[in-house]
């Protein structure tokens, strides 16, 4: 079983940044296309971003991209989300995911967008940014 526990999280200020963490258990990490994900309250969960296995290519969200960056360090076990120009929509919780499917290639088409193509979840950092 893989736990991922995500931190960095907290208010800002619109315009601001933060930088999310989240770290694997286990020493399968580079084996796992990694995701972030959000839910607002009332919404559904959202994708946000998602990061090959290498670290060398990434998708995002319409909402963030050109402001949000993904990153993984496999030695760590930890994949990233740099968070700038943030707005108050940008409110919610954030979640990391795994996803354990065994893909032939680190290149995949299409990106794994839908929560229900990840195995495992952390339990989320709240984001809170002011107006």
């Amino acid at each position: 079983q893989v736990q991922l526990v995500e931190s960095g999280g907290g208010l800002v200020q619109a315009g601001g940044s933060l930088r999310l963490s989240c770290v694997a258990s286990g020493n399968s990490f580079s084996n796992f296309y990694m995701g972030w994900f959000r839910q607002a309250p009332g919404k559904e969960r959202e994708f946000i971003a998602v990061i090959n296995w290498s670290g060398g290519s990434a998708h995002y969200a319409d909402s963030v991209e050109g402001r949000f960056t993904i990153a993984r360090d496999n030695a760590k076990n930890t994949v990233y989300l740099q968070m700038n120009s943030l707005r108050p929509e940008d409110t919610a919780l954030y979640f990391c995911a795994a996803d354990a499917t065994p893909y032939s290639s680190d290149y995949l088409i299409p990106w794994p967008r839908d929560p229900d193509d990840y195995d495992y979840w952390g339990k989320g950092t709240r984001v809170t940014v002011s107006s």
